[in-house]
């Protein structure tokens, strides 16, 4: 089944950001996704400000980080995933 068998709220929509820019998504859930940033002034700003920061920071691979600074992202995300060991 689809992620986006129906219109999505804005969760849903934050959360599918980085496979929409990654060009992961199906061509239907494509679709969905942009209708409602069609619709959405939150979710598209939301959009602006992850490909501006992006742009800002570039590509920053694991090689490029200290060990204290990488696993300290780690944690963060794991912790934002509800991963936390």
């Amino acid at each position: 089944m689809s992620v986006l068998t129906r219109d999505i709220a804005c969760r849903e929509a934050v959360e599918l950001v980085t496979d929409y820019l990654d060009d992961a998504l199906s061509s239907k859930d494509r679709r969905r996704f942009e209708r409602h940033l069609e619709r959405c002034d939150g979710c598209t700003a939301y959009l602006d400000q992850v490909r501006a920061t992006i742009a800002a920071m570039g590509s920053v691979g694991p090689d490029d980080l200290d060990d204290t600074t990488l696993n300290g992202l780690v944690a963060l995300y794991r912790e934002f995933r509800g991963k936390a060991p």
